[in-house]
């Protein structure tokens, strides 16, 4: 395991411990959300069974049932507490609904080790959630592996631009690893084609949130549970010296009174097709706008 790779036994914990005060802190990734369900509307799509991977708290369940009325929509997600989130307000959801026949199953697990079926799957949506799995190759395969022929993956993930100013700030005076790495869009296409998906389609969107304080950063970061769940993290080093540190050099980011925390926000989808894979399969990529 290099340093780089995710403790995903520290990452649960995190998610675990968020799961309280998420939907607070959670602006961006449900911003994300609904540019995911405008892109999802120029799709010709009617799936009877929805995987949403790495659920969170289920904010896409009532939005994915209303579109689509599906036969079975399945929520799974590595952290306990927030799949518990996610059938609480999706239960709620279900019985003011009673024209929705839709059937929900709950299901705690790894993203890189899915327990479904091959073939059983229609559709499988991921918001923000790639960017926690350590062999996007192997996770990618299994998503190949149970989506059904002409099944439908759609996701958003976090890009290499994504808290460039944290990870410069601790670049300037730490070796260690603190902000876990994100994969580069061009990268993911490639991996989509290369575990056998047709007609992937990319795009990004760059997003910055300002704060008044470093604070109030580290708060926000804390409770969507993003804390650094990284094996090549520095053991001890967060303590007032350190964040004195940290907050100095971050502060050279500063502008009109403000501290910026930047996003790239990666957008893609793609078809499983079963067929032998095609040499000449392109990639569409958007430019940035």
């Amino acid at each position: 395991m290099t340093k780089d790779h995710i403790d995903k036994k520290r990452a649960q914990a995190a998610f675990n411990k968020a799961s309280v005060s998420y939907e607070e802190a959670a602006v961006l990734q449900k911003h994300v959300l609904g540019e995911m369900f405008l892109r999802l509307k120029l799709l010709k799509i009617n799936p009877e069974i929805i995987l949403d991977l790495g659920c969170g708290p289920g904010n896409a369940g009532p939005d994915l049932k209303a579109t689509y009325r599906p036969r079975d929509l399945i929520y799974l997600d590595f952290a306990y507490d927030m799949l518990k989130k996610a059938e609480q307000k999706n239960k709620d959801h279900f019985l003011k609904s009673f024209s929705n026949k839709t059937s929900q199953q709950f299901i705690c697990a790894d993203m890189e080790a899915i327990p479904l079926s091959e073939g059983s799957i229609d559709m499988i949506w991921s918001n923000l959630s790639l960017q926690w799995c350590n062999h996007l190759d192997q996770v990618f395969t299994q998503i190949g592996k149970i989506l059904k022929h002409n099944g439908l993956f759609i996701f958003s993930t976090f890009g290499p631009s994504t808290l460039h100013e944290l990870r410069a700030s601790l670049a300037s005076f730490s070796q260690h690893s603190h902000v876990n790495q994100f994969i580069d869009m061009h990268d993911i296409g490639d991996a989509l084609v290369g575990c056998g998906f047709s007609d992937p389609v990319l795009d990004v969107d760059l997003y910055t949130l300002t704060y008044n304080t470093f604070k109030d950063i580290m708060y926000d970061l804390k409770h969507i549970g993003a804390r650094n769940a990284l094996e090549g993290r520095a053991k001890g080093m967060t303590g007032k010296g350190f964040l004195y540190q940290l907050e100095k050099s971050y502060e050279t980011y500063r502008a009109d009174k403000k501290l910026p925390a930047s996003y790239e926000v990666v957008y893609g989808h793609a078809w499983k097709v079963n067929k032998p894979l095609d040499e000449s399969s392109v990639v569409k990529f958007y430019p940035k706008q």
